[in-house]
């Protein structure tokens, strides 16, 4: 592996992370045990497209409908906040964070994050968040537009089959879906959020590419850190 470029980094010694990938890859768990290893912040940028898709439903705002939502998104306030229970995503002021993990709002947050309005407003507060780094950003363009420049990018991937039965062990307890649907759902998802125009899910040219099909969490975690550490000691 090598490393071209040099990384500068004057805010405590701390990167901008950035792990992009399809539904299914494990970005969620990794990006999560990834950001407790390193004591960073873990940002789910997906839950914030979710967020939006919710209060969209809620206010029957169609996804094509880009007046309405550029209305709704200077009307809603979406927050995260740290509790005993982790991270929570509150949408004025309520908690939203189990109301969006369902085969509905994922699909309709696939379809609003494909509207300019909604990825221009998401960028501005996504940016907001990485200003002071020390932080893991989870989603499917962050290494690619919205921190272009970030020090450190991963993209994680799976075979499909995988990925879908991730996602179906995930949200069995939550849904009547069988895998045959989820895998559905997921192959509609990944040829939308890859085929789009603005902003297709592609890993970035200068990411770390991972297969996670065969790899437990903790490899996962420990690749991205021995990476993490070269790209360190390249900086002494």
């Amino acid at each position: 592996m090598e490393y071209s470029r040099k990384i500068t980094d004057p805010v405590c010694g701390k990167f901008v992370i950035t792990i992009d990938g399809p539904a299914g890859a494990g970005k969620t768990t990794v990006s999560k045990e990834l950001s407790k290893r390193l004591d960073y912040k873990y940002v789910d940028t997906g839950a914030l497209y979710r967020g939006i898709a919710l209060a969209a439903d809620l206010q029957n705002v169609a996804p094509e409908d880009d007046a309405g939502l550029e209305r709704l998104c200077n009307s809603i306030e979406l927050k995260f906040v740290s509790t005993d229970n982790g991270q929570r995503l509150l949408l004025n002021h309520s908690d939203i964070t189990d109301k969006i993990r369902t085969p509905k709002i994922s699909m309709l947050a696939s379809a609003v994050s494909a509207r300019a309005v909604v990825r221009t407003h998401l960028l501005d507060l996504q940016r907001k968040m990485g200003r002071e780094k020390g932080a893991v950003f989870e989603g499917r363009d962050m290494g690619t537009v919205v921190f272009p420049d970030a020090e450190i990018k991963f993209f994680l991937d799976a075979s499909q089959d995988k990925r879908a039965l991730r996602r179906y062990e995930e949200i069995k307890t939550k849904t009547s879906q069988s895998y045959k649907d989820v895998k559905q759902d997921m192959q509609k998802r990944d040829k939308n959020d890859s085929t789009r125009e603005l902003a297709p899910l592609k890993s970035a040219e200068d990411a770390v590419v991972i297969d996670s099909t065969d790899f437990t969490v903790d490899k996962v975690v420990e690749l991205m850190l021995s990476h993490i550490e070269n790209i360190k000691k390249t900086n002494k």
